[in-house]
């Protein structure tokens, strides 16, 4: 197996991982961390992708996607931990599943 194979299975999993942790857990703050995990995975994925084995550089525009999706992920990260924390002091409870609308 080569590094390219390993990095992309890597990738795979760890938006598996984020993806069925989203699902499965309740807490709103590990649903943050997991969708942060998956996005990991995916830029992962997209580097794995950029990568050309016998070219003299590798393809500048998946990079590129990736350094901006991490801009946005951590704004768009830094939005939803200050939601999260407006939905905790509303509420006494920080389980999704028990958040009603009033």
């Amino acid at each position: 197996m080569s590094a390219e194979h390993l990095y992309l299975l890597t990738g795979m999993a760890l938006f598996v991982m984020g993806g069925v942790y989203v699902v499965s857990n309740p807490q709103l703050l590990g649903k943050i961390l997991a969708i942060n995990v998956a996005g990991s995975g995916v830029f992962m994925v997209l580097i794995t992708i950029a990568y050309r084995a016998r070219a003299e550089y590798p393809d500048p525009v998946p990079q590129a996607m990736v350094l901006t999706g991490i801009v946005v992920a951590v704004s768009a990260t830094a939005v939803a931990l200050a939601l999260a924390v407006r939905v905790r002091n509303a509420s006494s409870d920080n389980d999704t599943d028990k958040t009603t609308e009033e």
